[in-house]
């Protein structure tokens, strides 16, 4: 339920306008999948049952390696050499793009997609990416910065954002006393240091709410963090939802205060509801898409004083919030499918392959 997995199904659904996509799972972990598959794109899970014996493809410090097993592994390599000439393999996380630059058979062409920026990586993950992208077609990454730390790593190396996926739900009003938050929770979201930060700003503007919703490992201890601070009347928890453009459009500001992004493709989705936006200046997406007291406000990463002041600063003036939230929807359409999705035809054109 994650950005990537949303981005990913954003991206085949528009290839699937003039290719023939599958979208290939390493493994199926539930009987029923959180988000609608994409129209005219089939997916496959190679590895259904767990396997006690570890993987041998999957790199050891990418952080799918826990959920790959031996069987995983045959399962991949048999249908990676089922594909021939003219096929296209696009990975969404390192380890998959290693396996692709070194084991694709001839002719296949491999495209990696970086999701998280260089820095992010654990080091012998980092090493062997430096190593082995040289065995890909093409890289995509999100960010200038990404472009100069991954430029040369391979062939080819291009910057195309994600697209926006489809989202339900109207512009939001901004009339709501609602402050809206997003991901996963884990440490990388930084939602505890948003919970900390809340502390100051309930203390100063009493009636208004903070919703975040996601589901992941932190929920208890952010909970807990909750309790501690006396913040269960005005922060919520929601949990996964797959209306969030619905809840996006219920608030009136949207925060991000994740520790490091690949890029964060929800602080577009808010734009995308007229949201204006307050978010830590980390590495790296944030910077390159608010512009700082135009469409939302930029803090110093990790700040938690300066997050409160920030949201504060938004929460108390209507009319600045309506200017940002304006600034923020038209930003938003340059991150549009049609936009994002001529890049990639452009892409795929120059490796050759066609439509």
């Amino acid at each position: 339920m994650g950005g990537t997995i949303r981005t990913t199904f954003n991206l085949a659904g528009y290839l699937a306008r003039d290719h023939d996509v599958q979208i290939v799972s390493l493994r199926r972990a539930r009987k029923q999948p959180f988000l609608d598959f994409p129209d005219g794109v089939s997916v496959v899970a190679l590895g259904a049952k767990p396997s006690r014996l570890p993987s041998l493809l999957v790199h050891p410090y990418d952080y799918a390696y826990p959920k790959a097993s031996l069987r995983t592994d045959i399962a991949l390599l048999r249908w990676l050499r089922a594909l021939g000439p003219g096929d296209v393999v696009i990975g969404t996380r390192p380890a998959f793009n290693l396996v692709a630059a070194r084991l694709a058979p001839p002719g296949v062409v491999t495209i990696g997609v970086e999701n998280m920026n260089f820095h992010s990586h654990r080091p012998p993950l980092a090493r062997d990416i430096r190593r082995f992208y040289g065995g890909l077609d093409a890289l995509v990454v999100l960010t200038a910065d990404d472009e100069r730390d991954y430029g040369g790593l391979a062939p080819l190396v291009r910057r195309i954002p994600n697209a926006l996926p489809p989202l339900d739900g109207g512009v939001a009003s901004l009339d709501s006393q609602v402050v809206v938050a997003a991901g996963r929770l884990t440490g990388q979201k930084g939602f505890d240091l948003l919970i900390r930060a809340w502390a100051s700003v309930a203390r100063e503007q009493p009636d208004w709410k903070l919703r975040i919703y996601g589901g992941g490992p932190l929920k208890g201890s952010l909970e807990a963090l909750i309790s501690e601070l006396g913040l269960g009347s005005s922060v919520s928890l929601m949990g996964a939802t797959k209306q969030m453009g619905e809840e996006l459009a219920r608030g009136s500001v949207f925060a991000l205060s994740s520790r490091f992004e690949g890029f964060g493709m929800v602080l577009v989705e808010a734009m995308s509801k007229g949201l204006p936006v307050v978010s830590f200046d980390c590495p790296r997406g944030p910077s390159e898409i608010v512009s700082d007291g135009v469409d939302g406000l930029l803090v110093p990463a990790e700040d938690v004083d300066g997050l409160a002041r920030a949201l504060l600063s938004l929460m108390g003036d209507a009319s600045r919030r309506r200017a940002f939230g304006e600034a923020a929807l038209e930003k938003s359409r340059r991150y549009s499918v049609e936009e994002i999705g001529a890049r990639w035809d452009e892409l795929l054109e120059s490796l050759g392959v066609a439509a």
